[in-house]
């Protein structure tokens, strides 16, 4: 955990922890809740989070059993258990308060989920819903193009784990570090860490070049796949890294013959140069 970090919304201080290992984000909830309820100092806002955590256990919600603790930097300059959530039991909680601050996260709430299940209805929406996000971020026509192959690679990809025995989440994490590291020479986490990413997706931070090995990478393992029936991780393993090799041979060859790296530590806000900030993001619909 990466603790004493102190995040700015609205100019007032929320203290929030990194989770590596998870790529998680927890923030203080009293921080939080003071923020969004305007109180005069911390002991308000303890008291309104006191009242709010016993109104949603009453009403027997399982948020408040589910929330963590973490120790964090207090104001006497002493590390004490804080209560803390994650961005999605956040946002749970912000809904369960009655604030004008709050409003913009609860329409950002009720937007996104109508269009999960108009998605959910029409599929090719999300892919309309992709391309507009792209390009609203400032990504050029040709990126947004290669991006959109890299989706479909990808999931051609995962089919074809699954079919041969790999389960969904953790092992799937480990077989894309085969492939990663095959082709770049690094795992997806010293991936992340060289372009200052955290809970961001590589691939929207990866130059077409990139996006191109990458897929190069991705494709070759599912054809490998298909033709050696590999079962089960151990197996499919060393598929994924024969397959990423393939591609960390041509990622070689381009850097030999043009004498640069094809890796870069750029990520999206400096090869696009736009902010893809999701506070200010959901701020800006008080505007509308």
């Amino acid at each position: 955990m990466e603790q004493n970090k102190v995040q700015l919304f609205e100019n007032q201080p929320i203290r929030t922890a990194w989770d590596e290992e998870n790529e998680e984000w927890y923030f203080s909830i009293v921080d939080v809740v003071g923020v969004l309820t305007e109180q005069p100092d911390t002991d308000g806002a303890r008291n309104y989070w006191k009242v709010t955590k016993n109104r949603l256990k009453k009403e027997g919600s399982q948020l408040v059993t589910n929330c963590n603790q973490l120790k964090m930097l207090s104001q006497d300059g002493k590390r004490r258990n804080t209560d803390v959530a994650n961005t999605e039991q956040l946002l749970r909680i912000i809904q369960s308060i009655p604030s004008k601050k709050a409003e913009p996260f609860k329409v950002w709430l009720a937007q996104v989920g109508r269009e999960r299940i108009e998605e959910t209805i029409d599929p090719e929406l999300s892919i309309e819903r992709a391309l507009e996000t792209y390009a609203r971020l400032g990504y050029p026509e040709d990126w947004i193009n290669q991006r959109l192959q890299t989706i479909r690679a990808r999931k051609e990809l995962t089919d074809q784990w699954k079919a041969h025995g790999v389960e969904e989440g953790k092992e799937y994490a480990i077989l894309t570090d085969e492939v990663t590291r095959a082709w770049s020479g690094m795992s997806t986490r010293q991936y992340k860490n060289l372009k200052g990413l955290k809970k961001e997706n590589l691939r929207d931070n990866m130059s077409t070049l990139e996006l191109a090995l990458n897929m190069l990478a991705e494709a070759t393992t599912t054809e490998l796949t298909k033709v050696q029936n590999p079962q089960g991780l151990k197996e499919n393993q060393k598929v994924a890294k024969e397959g990423g090799s393939v591609a960390g041979n041509a990622r070689k060859d381009i850097e030999g013959r043009t004498g640069r790296p094809v890796i870069t530590s750029q990520n999206a806000k400096e090869l696009n140069g736009v902010v893809t900030d999701l506070i200010e993001g959901v701020a800006g619909m008080e505007d509308y």
